[in-house]
């Protein structure tokens, strides 16, 4: 059997375990937030009624393409595409080259970025890889103007950084909406999280400060991790709306 992600890749590893996909997903909201083109996940009006809803029918697509065999994954990343063509539809506009590669930068970075903060450094060929798995999710796609390899792909992050992002009424709005459905004390150690992922850009646009918090909490959380006792803190915190499904993201 072809795997699309071979098996004993870092990036399985990576999207088998719960925490690293919701610290993955924790910076990434930061980042839609201040996005260019966020009106684009306003304008089916999704994203602001379940911010938390769209993250794990997000989430869920991701991990199918992972996990897959490498046909079911071609027909998940279809799928995707379909759903983007059909909003383009609807709305009567394209939504920008830039905005699609961005999403998948944002993968590939906050991948490595949750990795790092919570289990160890990656060597260079584990970024590579990282980034190969995310780019040919973009190439099946037909995303045009994607990075040749992981030493353009920084360069192009960096840019996309400083070009299409900006704070606005929806960035304002969206945070609104993660407080709304978090609740108080989930929605600050989500700032706690973004604080400590988010690229310096975002961090600052966004005011997020350092995550002095989660600077303390996260030594004894990884110690929990080593015994396997850290899902009886996590679980504590998760909205039980969404706790099966989180829990459920662990790979067996």
């Amino acid at each position: 059997m072809k795997w699309f992600v071979k098996e004993g890749s870092i990036v399985r590893e990576i999207w088998g375990k719960a925490d690293t996909i919701l610290f993955i997903f924790a910076g990434a909201s930061a980042e839609f937030a201040l996005n260019k083109s966020v009106d684009w996940l306003y304008f089916t009006g999704k994203l602001p009624a379940d911010p938390l809803g769209r993250l794990f029918s997000t989430v869920a697509y991701a991990r199918q393409i992972v996990f897959s065999e490498y046909d079911a994954a071609m027909k998940a990343i279809d799928q995707i595409t379909a759903i983007h063509k059909e909003v383009e539809n609807k709305r009567g506009a394209k939504i920008p080259d830039w905005a699609y590669r961005d999403v998948l930068f944002m993968l590939v970075d906050y991948s490595i970025r949750s990795f790092e903060l919570l289990e160890r450094k990656m060597t260079d060929d584990e970024k590579a890889e990282a980034f190969d798995v995310f780019c040919q999710v973009g190439a099946r796609m037909q995303i045009p103007g994607l990075p040749a390899d992981y030493p353009n792909w920084k360069k192009m992050r960096e840019e996309h950084l400083l070009e299409n992002l900006e704070k606005s009424n929806f960035s304002i709005d969206l945070y609104k909406r993660y407080r709304k459905h978090l609740g108080w004390c989930r929605y600050m150690l989500l700032g706690q999280v973004q604080a400590r992922i988010a690229p310096q850009r975002v961090n600052e646009q966004l005011a997020l400060g350092h995550g002095p918090a989660l600077a303390v909490m996260l030594p004894t959380y990884k110690l929990m991790r080593i015994f396997g006792v850290h899902h009886l803190m996590r679980n504590l915190i998760l909205p039980e709306k969404h706790k099966a499904q989180v829990v459920s993201l662990d790979s067996k």
